[in-house]
């Protein structure tokens, strides 16, 4: 156990760029839970749910716009093709596309915005991550968790629960000028575009998974379960969150080296063994903690604990995603991302309105183990193949 964490020490002392990253976003990850976590203990499950619920349609509508996805633009940007004002400005146009369609439906202009604020911010991130520009996306990064902890907490008591959304569209705003930048120091060339369509097109499908993964989750349980519930899962991935901020890490860094064709095997593998760590914390130390934090969330309890067990798989995951995406072969990516979230939908509709959230744990936990499943198999069966071949 000793020699495992004097390894994980030598390997982020020797890595200033995993360092940089790695502070920003625990720090930042910490901050964001602190508001996130203030916020429950000062209004109900119900009105939690509500927030999420807004927040979740944005989500949707950002990554169904998102052309330019965060890794596409990492890892470009790690082999130095500037690409990346193009498929800034078309993601920036489908966003605007979005936005409105958005405004129309709900008549809520933060929300709208907010769809423009998720979509700079992606950019913004991808494009300084690409450029292993690590000091400088922790500025950002930071300032962002920040921006939302001070002035959500202001608007808050100023608007009430839509503060909260004006709030977080408020904290994007510094990620405008790398955005800017970008424009005047690159043109504009759509001739790069056909050469690397097939990737684009896969990591476009892997957002829509995203989407569909990640948010489509809280579409479906508002008006199935109602914002009650709602609000009791979105306190509970709130916590998976956090569990997940050290593999999250590790991910942002390997895909800019593993595009670079740096040796990343050991880190894999300290990044495997700590994930088995904090899912045995969560199962374990979490339960204790929220009857006193969160007395209004008790039926949240047993979710974490089941869905703690997510953060193993989730993190092999990343880390065979990283491994793909640096290859440019995204569309094992999707085909992984596609499958965690029709099983998870599918178990949403089956499981929760017989066993509420414990139900809709259980397929959260259902479907990271089979996609992950499925990109270990592919690996293997590429590997042999390449073996084969010489």
């Amino acid at each position: 156990m000793v020699d495992f964490w004097t390894r994980i020490k030598q390997l982020v002392i020797g890595k200033k760029g995993l360092a940089s990253i790695g502070i920003a976003n625990i720090t930042g990850s910490v901050i964001g839970a602190v508001f996130w976590f203030y916020i429950a203990t000062v209004i109900n499950p119900e009105q939690y749910g509500q927030i999420h619920y807004f927040i979740a349609i944005a989500g949707m509508a950002q990554l169904l716009s998102l052309i330019a996805a965060p890794s596409v633009l990492t890892v470009y940007g790690a082999k130095n093709i500037k690409i990346h004002s193009t498929l800034f400005l078309i993601s920036l146009i489908a966003g605007l596309i979005a936005s409105i369609v958005v405004f129309f439906l709900l008549s809520k202009v933060e929300v709208s915005l907010l769809i423009f604020g998720f979509i700079i911010f992606e950019l913004a991130n991808g494009l300084l991550l690409g450029r292993k520009l690590f000091s400088k996306y922790a500025k950002f990064f930071l300032a962002q968790k920040f921006l939302t902890l001070i002035l959500g907490v202001i608007l808050y008591y100023s608007l009430g629960a839509e503060g909260i959304l004006f709030a977080l569209v408020l904290s994007y705003v510094p990620c405008i000028w790398i955005i800017i930048k970008e424009f005047k120091e690159n043109r504009i060339d759509f001739s790069l575009l056909k050469p690397r369509k097939g990737f684009l097109i896969n990591n476009y499908g892997i957002n829509i998974s995203t989407a569909v993964g990640g948010q489509i989750d809280k579409l479906i349980i508002a008006p199935l379960l109602g914002f009650e519930l709602l609000g009791n899962y979105s306190l509970a991935i709130q916590f998976l969150l956090i569990l997940m901020i050290l593999p999250n890490v590790v991910f942002k860094y390997l895909l800019a080296q593993d595009s670079s064709g740096e040796n990343t095997k050991k880190l894999k593998e300290c990044t495997f063994l700590l994930s088995i760590g904090i899912s045995i914390f969560g199962i374990i130390f979490l339960p204790k903690i929220i009857p006193t934090f969160f007395p209004k969330f008790i039926e949240v309890i047993v979710a974490v604990q089941i869905i703690s067990f997510v953060i193993v798989p989730r993190t092999v995951s990343l880390l065979y995603e990283s491994k793909f995406l640096a290859l440019e072969k995204s569309k094992f990516v999707t085909v992984s991302k596609t499958t965690a979230a029709g099983i998870s939908v599918i178990g949403f509709l089956i499981l929760g309105p017989i066993y509420g959230i414990v139900g809709l744990a259980i397929s959260l936990v259902v479907a990271y183990i089979c996609s992950t499943s499925f990109l270990v198999i592919i690996d293997k069966i590429i590997g042999k193949n390449v073996k084969e071949n010489h």
